[in-house]
């Protein structure tokens, strides 16, 4: 018989990112959470953690009791970030060193009930278990409830050395994005060392935990740098993605071709959960009788290659977060969405600006792919059709209705296929 354990202090029944990340972290009803103060009776400690900079703007758990461990979570990878949180991260890295932290900040305490495994219990140390056994301490950021969004464990060993990096799928759309990624992170690592492709991060573990999805990859490089969001496209890595190492394929029509077939079953099932659904049955109707007789090579696509998800080590690409992967898509999607996400993430700019940068990125670099003015048009076309499913399917699993691209995007594929 297990024993609920309830307390005042314990951040799970928080509203907040400090609530929902413990809660998605430390899911077990038999782990005890205090903030300061001793463990409930009959529990043991296992763990201690930093909660920077406090409990009611919480942004980090930071394992204590390494400070090596301690440090490398807020020090590693410090070249990827902007430099006023590299400003941040840096200070906090100085006093972790000297064993500051508990000082300055809130302790949270994890304790398990005496007698009891605490990798039966606790993720991280089921993750040290996968990993070899070797003791682990994880560090884990703090963002603001989003059902988008996967909680991510940065893994160290207790000389600070990375060890990997755990994301955590909890509840249907999260869930669905992880298992994706361990598929494709399997599949590539049998690919090969294929001219052009960039490098991937090897999944070392992926395992079913507490109805979560949990995919465990290997740490990046550790000199590895941002690509610069100034950068051209890289259509030599492009190509290598969607061909992994074969001869491009011969181009086929897009009537009857595997995508279509499954936009269509995608749009079928959206139309029978929500009213809008019926707009995009109607939407890849339309894509075929427009763009039913262009031909066009189909490959294998990131799903969501852009700069902030490339980096460069040792003058080769790095690619990491292929949760959105896939093949079977008309080459250039890639292109398509690397466009359509700078307009709209780094610029801020409406998705129907965001549709026509995807046009001009098309119209500039399609000829190095390839791709005619017929298929640039079915390129961009489709992407925007896919990339409501894309929403639908995150809403439809629980992450609820991206405001940025709903209705939006059906309105301006209509407007399209009108025009």
């Amino acid at each position: 018989m297990t024993t609920q354990v309830t307390a005042c202090t314990d951040p799970r029944s928080r509203s907040d990112g400090l609530g929902w990340v413990t809660r998605a972290v430390f899911g077990d009803e038999r782990v005890a959470l205090t903030v300061g103060g001793d463990p409930p009776a009959g529990h043991r400690p296992v763990a201690r953690y930093a909660v920077v900079p406090s409990l009611a703007r919480a942004r980090f758990l930071l394992p204590l009791g390494a400070p090596r461990a301690t440090a490398a979570s807020l020090l590693a990878y410090n070249a990827l970030r902007p430099p006023r949180v590299r400003a941040v991260r840096a200070a906090l890295g100085g006093l972790s060193r000297v064993g500051a932290l508990r000082r300055a900040f809130p302790t949270l305490t994890v304790s398990v009930p005496a007698g009891e495994e605490p990798a039966e219990l606790l993720l991280a140390e089921r993750l040290a278990v996968a990993l070899g056994g070797a003791p682990l301490y994880a560090a884990c950021g703090v963002r603001p409830p989003d059902p988008n969004h996967k909680p991510t464990l940065q893994l160290f060993a207790p000389d600070g050395r990375p060890r990997g990096y755990a994301k955590i799928g909890w509840n249907g759309a999260t869930r669905a994005l992880v298992t994706v990624e361990c598929a494709a992170l399997r599949a590539l690592a049998e690919v090969g060392d294929v001219p052009d492709h960039p490098a991937t991060p090897k999944l070392l573990a992926g395992l079913d935990w507490a109805g979560q999805v949990v995919a465990v990859v290997e740490p990046l490089p550790s000199r590895v740098r941002g690509v610069p969001v100034t950068d051209r496209p890289r259509i030599a890595a492009l190509l290598a993605v969607a061909r992994r190492g074969r001869a491009a394929a011969p181009p086929r029509p897009l009537a009857g071709s595997p995508f279509l077939g499954r936009l269509a079953a995608e749009a079928a099932r959206a139309a029978s959960a929500d009213p809008s659904g019926a707009r995009a049955v109607a939407a890849v109707a339309g894509l075929e009788r427009r763009h039913g007789h262009t031909t066009v090579e189909f490959g294998h696509w990131h799903g969501d290659w852009v700069p902030w998800n490339l980096g460069l080590h040792g003058g080769r690409l790095v690619a990491w977060d292929w949760e959105h992967s896939g093949q079977a898509v008309p080459l250039g999607f890639d292109l398509a969405h690397d466009a359509f996400q700078r307009a709209l993430v780094l610029q801020a700019e409406p998705a129907g600006t965001a549709a026509g940068a995807v046009d001009a990125q098309l119209d500039r670099y399609g000829d190095r792919l390839g791709l005619g003015p017929a298929q640039r048009r079915l390129v961009a076309d489709g992407y925007l059709l896919e990339m409501w499913l894309r929403t639908w399917r995150l809403a439809d699993g629980g992450a609820g209705w991206n405001a940025a691209l709903h209705p939006s995007l059906l309105d301006i594929v209509e407007k399209r296929q009108t025009a």
